[in-house]
């Protein structure tokens, strides 16, 4: 007994719109928790959200709080300077807050050393993003060559 191509589309648009949601709720953790990442799961989302729902996915990339990491990876596959700078900071004070706190064991300060070192790899791994990038590309070309003129 085979399933109609309905249904099988169906049932795959239903998964995918729930593995979606499920990523957009870890994303949201990312960001308040400091070891669990945030982006992987926001372009699991929109993968999951391109698949299964127009709606969801465009609201997914016009967020105020996604949208812009979604954009930049999309189109320059990488993330911007402050955004590293902004992780890099959040590790680090997490890290020594957690190694300051009484009660941690020698083996939790390991799992945070690891899991830390692990995150920060993968920050410093991403494709910088420069801040040119945002412009359209008609205005920093103008602005080359405006500066290219006041040097001469």
């Amino acid at each position: 007994m085979s399933s109609s191509p309905t249904l099988t589309s169906r049932v795959r648009t239903v998964v995918y719109a729930s593995l979606g949601t499920l990523c957009v709720g870890l994303a949201v953790a990312g960001v308040l928790l400091p070891l669990l990442p945030t982006t992987p799961f926001l372009l699991l989302a929109s993968f999951f959200f391109l698949r299964s729902s127009p709606r969801m996915y465009r609201w997914l990339h016009s967020s105020r709080l996604f949208g812009p990491f979604l954009r930049d990876w999309e189109q320059h596959h990488g993330v911007r300077r402050s955004v590293k700078r902004l992780a890099v900071v959040v590790v680090l004070v997490t890290v020594t807050a957690s190694f300051l706190s009484p009660g941690v064991t020698v083996p939790a300060k390991a799992v945070l050393i690891v899991a830390a070192a692990i995150g920060l790899t993968v920050v410093f791994r991403l494709r910088t993003i420069p801040d040119e990038a945002s412009q359209p590309a008609e205005t920093v070309a103008k602005t080359a060559a405006g500066n290219h003129d006041q040097a001469a």
